[in-house]
């Protein structure tokens, strides 16, 4: 079982070992399964969908804050003798890659952002009922209900849902709580790397308006929106959102490949990354 700094992770091995991996971060109360094959396998790259500390196969306490989640994904990183990743998260996950973009900015080499923001706007009723284990369930009906689009199947949102079900009432709250007090508005523009960020039409949990804040505050930034799908989209339109990250992948490696080289004077010079929308 392969770990590093304590964290499990599954890795998918076709990528080029010059090159930097892609590192799974999956949302709150999940685990590196909520991945669907489709994107922990992508042709091409080497793919790590880890486990946060206390979730799935990790060891160690879950953590109250997304920069404590950070934190030990950098020594994830240090651990595998990895200067750089692009790190790819959904929802909290998302919200860890910034967090690693803003503090350790040199060792983030691209990044996914799916189903996130830069702010998360947990409703603190939402909260309250995850702090008591008689009223998780409650809290859970109701994430059910707004984190899937209306085309969803009704057996998906029951196997996703399960998983929560069966996370300790104490990482549900404590993951959800780190969402509440985390706010980078102030601080995206700092963020050099290129970045794609994904949002879905139907997402209730982190409205489509959060994707163009981070579209539009990322400098190198690229934004895609899929039709149709809720906040659980990588699971909702697995394909889709694959194809997206394969794109975006092939753009950061031939952004890096043409950095390396010895270039000619040039007086147009080509932004790969140019903001720009996929419908």
């Amino acid at each position: 079982m392969p770990t590093a700094a304590g964290l499990y992770y599954a890795q998918f091995d076709e990528g080029h070992k010059d090159e930097p991996p892609v590192i799974l971060i999956h949302g709150a109360g999940s685990n590196h399964l909520v991945w669907p094959a489709e994107i922990r396998r992508l042709s091409g790259q080497r793919v790590m969908a880890v486990d946060l500390p206390g979730h799935g196969r990790s060891e160690g306490k879950a953590q109250q804050s997304i920069s404590a989640y950070a934190n030990h994904l950098f020594e994830f990183l240090a651990d595998l003798g990895l200067y750089q990743a692009i790190f790819v998260g959904h929802s909290m996950g998302g919200a860890i890659a910034l967090e690693l973009a803003v503090c350790h900015p040199s060792h983030v080499a691209g990044l996914g952002l799916i189903s996130t923001g830069a702010y998360l706007g947990i409703d603190q009723a939402f909260l309250e009922n995850l702090s008591n284990p008689v009223t998780v369930p409650n809290a859970l009906h109701n994430f059910k209900n707004k984190a899937f689009g209306p085309q969803t199947r009704p057996a998906l949102a029951e196997r996703c849902m399960q998983t929560l079900k069966e996370t300790r009432s104490s990482i549900l709250y404590g993951d959800w709580r780190a969402c509440a007090e985390f706010d980078l508005r102030e601080m995206v523009t700092r963020i050099e790397a290129p970045a794609w960020v994904i949002a879905a039409s139907d997402d209730q949990v982190t409205p489509i308006a959060y994707a163009h804040f981070l579209a539009g505050r990322i400098p190198a930034a690229r934004l895609q929106i899929i039709p149709g799908a809720g906040h659980m989209v990588i699971l909702e339109q697995p394909a889709l959102v694959a194809r997206g990250l394969q794109q975006f992948l092939t753009a950061v490696s031939a952004t890096r490949f043409a950095a390396a080289r010895v270039r000619l004077p040039s007086t147009a010079p080509v932004n790969t990354f140019q903001k720009k929308e996929i419908s």
